[in-house]
C-alpha cells in the first residue's frame, strides 16, 4: 500500500508543468524572482501556442524571460516591464489581452453573434410551428378529397 501511495506521488509529481526557467536565469533576490515569475506566466511564447515564456524551452522565451529580469533589475514596476514587452512583440505576447480598444470589439463579437443566432433561431422555430401560412381555398379540399376518397 505504501508502494503504492509513493509511486502515485511520483507519477503526479513528474505530470506536473516543467517550466523551462534554467539555473542560470534565476535571480538572487527572492522577490524579484517571484515578480519575474508572476510577469512571465501571464506572458505568451511568441513561437509556442497558448504556452507561457515560463513553461516554453523556445530560445526567444528564454530571451524573454532573461529581459523581463534584466527590466527589474533595472528597477521597473511591473507595469512598465509588461508594457515594455508589449511595446517590443505586441498584445500578442499577452496571454490575457486587455478589454478595451479594439480588443473590446473581439471580447464582445462572440456572444453577440451568440445573441444573433439565438434571436434568428427563435424567429424561425416560431413561424415554422405556426403552420403553413397558405390554406387550401374550398374548391381545393374538395378535389384533394376526391382524389384520396378509397
Amino acid at each position: 500500500m505504501r508502494r503504492a501511495a509513493l509511486l502515485l506521488a511520483a507519477t503526479l509529481a513528474l505530470a506536473a508543468p516543467a517550466f523551462a526557467v534554467e539555473p542560470d536565469e534565476v535571480l538572487d533576490d527572492p522577490a524579484l524572482e517571484a515578480r519575474a515569475r508572476d510577469i512571465s506566466a501571464g506572458l505568451r511564447c511568441p513561437v509556442c501556442r497558448n504556452e507561457s515564456i515560463d513553461e516554453s524551452n523556445a530560445g526567444v522565451s528564454r530571451d524573454l524571460r532573461l529581459y523581463v529580469r534584466e527590466r527589474l533589475l533595472a528597477g521597473d514596476s511591473d507595469a512598465q516591464v509588461m508594457r515594455a514587452v508589449v511595446d517590443r512583440y505586441g498584445e500578442y505576447v499577452l496571454l490575457r489581452p486587455d478589454a478595451s480598444g479594439a480588443n473590446l470589439i473581439l471580447w464582445l463579437a462572440a456572444p453577440g453573434l451568440l445573441i444573433v443566432a439565438g434571436g434568428v433561431a427563435f424567429v424561425s422555430i416560431r413561424r415554422r410551428a405556426s403552420g403553413p401560412e397558405d390554406r387550401l381555398s374550398e374548391e381545393e379540399e374538395a378535389k384533394l378529397r376526391d382524389i384520396l376518397k378509397p
